[in-house]
């Protein structure tokens, strides 16, 4: 993973974005599709490192794994209130 990848990492997701988990790779102990968690950093590798709800801490490889950022409900009826 290139620099300028990573760079745009650390800014797409920093400490306390929550995350959902679509799929892991070929992790021998996956988290379970669906389970949710907060970043708690991203390494200078690219890996999100999340707490996940369950319990478990895990890094999310952005090249094996798959996974999207949860927008939260508030800020959207926020925004929709405000217009």
């Amino acid at each position: 993973m290139n620099d300028a990848k990573i760079k745009w990492l650390k800014e797409q997701y920093p400490p306390g974005t929550r995350v959902q988990l679509d799929k892991m790779g070929d992790d021998p102990n996956p988290i379970e599709p669906g389970t949710q968690g907060s970043v708690v950093a991203v390494d200078d590798a690219g890996t999100i490192f999340c707490n996940f709800d369950n319990g478990r801490s895990l890094g999310i490889c952005p090249e094996a794994d798959s996974f999207h950022k949860i927008i939260e409900q508030e800020e959207s009826h926020a925004f929709e209130m405000s217009m």
